[in-house]
Formats: structure tokens, sequence, C-alpha cells
């Protein structure tokens, strides 16, 4: 499953018709997390370090891709579930959804997971849920920044798509630009994220679309957009 959600989430990744990408799951589980069967000692190391490592990937390349990254959760996501969720840009959960890291009741400690946790809720709140393993409810989850909305079951699919539809609208080439940008000033100093932002506001800007969108809002209209990298005419003849 983590290699096929790679694969999948990987294809044609540079398409720049590529706009968003949701993952969903069908019947009562989002995601349970790994098989505990393939953890066990008849494995060996070499096979449990390729397991998580191969989690570890697909968490990173989820914030690394340049397209938005929905989780549509309807239903329990437990440990490298949950991990899922959390790495994912947004996540839109119902309001029967339930959120777990309940490795510590069966001997393994859920620490790849709290990788992501610990990055989207309050830290006490994270080690609460890793020491007892306890579920906390989808409105909990809303209420800490583990998930960015919750909605009824019957109107998962239809806000899901929503969001989706408005990311469409805008520019490619300014979502990735702003994305990478995001992700990499987080873990930066205050001092250091700022010079970064700045940085990237001024590329930003530098871009066919950031001066398509200027011209487009000065002009009353609606903003054409190219969704390329390239830099503007204007950019050009400045330089």
């Amino acid at each position: 499953m983590l290699q096929s959600l790679e694969k999948d989430i990987l294809h044609e990744i540079d398409d720049t018709d590529l706009r968003v990408i949701i993952i969903s799951a069908e019947g009562p589980v989002f995601s349970s997390g790994h098989n505990l069967k393939e953890l066990t000692a008849k494995y060996g190391k070499d096979y449990h370090a390729e397991v998580f490592n191969s989690c570890a990937k697909l968490m990173k390349i989820i914030q690394t891709i340049p397209v938005p990254v929905i989780a549509e959760v309807n239903g329990l996501a437990t440990a490298a579930g949950c991990q899922l969720v959390a790495s994912c840009d947004i996540a839109v959960a119902s309001e029967k959804s339930r959120f777990a890291t309940p490795g510590v009741n069966v001997g393994l400690f859920c620490s790849t997971p709290a990788v992501a946790l610990g990055r989207a809720v309050p830290r006490k709140v994270a080690l609460e849920m890793l020491f007892t393993g306890e579920p906390i409810s989808a409105h909990d989850a809303l209420l800490h920044g583990l998930v960015s909305k919750v909605v009824p079951e019957e109107s998962l699919m239809k806000e899901t798509k929503r969001i989706a539809q408005r990311i469409c609208q805008t520019s490619h080439s300014v979502v990735a630009l702003g994305k990478a940008t995001f992700y990499r000033q987080m873990a930066q100093s205050l001092n250091d994220a700022y010079r970064l932002t700045s940085h990237a506001m001024v590329e930003n800007l530098a871009l066919k679309d950031g001066q398509e969108g200027i011209n487009a809002f000065v002009q009353k209209r609606k903003p054409v957009w190219t969704n390329i990298k390239g830099i503007s005419k204007d950019d050009k003849e400045d330089k």
C-alpha cells in the first residue's frame, strides 16, 4: 500500500494540469497503519527498516510535491494512518472520524507517527495520544489542529471537492512556490524564515502568474493563469 500510494501520488506530478490530490478510503477505516503481521521477528530487521523507511519517504513526498494533498477522512485513522492525515496539507474529516496512535498498547511506540503528529498538534496533546493510545474525536482533532475542517458525513465529499475546486482556480506555479516555501520556513528560526519568505515573495513577483494576478486585480478582471514557472517579460527587461 505504501508503494502504491507513492506511485499514484507521483504519477504525472510534473504535469501542470494536475492541481490537487485527494486521498480517501472506502469502508469504516481510513487507515489503520502498518500490518502488524509484517512486523514480527520472522521478517527481520532489514525488512522492518524497509517498511519504516518507505513510510517516511511517502510522508516526505506528500509535503515536497508541488501540488496540495487533501486527506478526506471518513472513519478511523490510527498509527501510520494518523501520520498520513497529519502529513497531508489539508484534512477534511467527517464527524464520525477518530484518530489515534495506539502502538504503545501492543508494545510498539508510534515513534514515526509522532514526527507528523508532533508537528500538527500541541506537544502535550501529542504525548497524551502517544502515551495512552486513546483515540480523539474529529472535533478534538479540529480543536488541536490535526484536521482542517469537520463536516457531517453526508457533506464530506462535497466539502472536499469544494476546497479542491478553489485550489484549481489558482495558479499552479504560485501554489507550488508557496507550498515549498511554507514547509521550508517552518523548520527555520524567525529571522531565517523571514529572510527566506521575503526572497520567495520577490521570486513570486517575478513569475508570469505573479504579474498576471496583480495586473488582473488592477484592471478589475479575472486572471488568466499560465501555470508555468517562467519569469515575466517585465522582470526580464529589468534584469
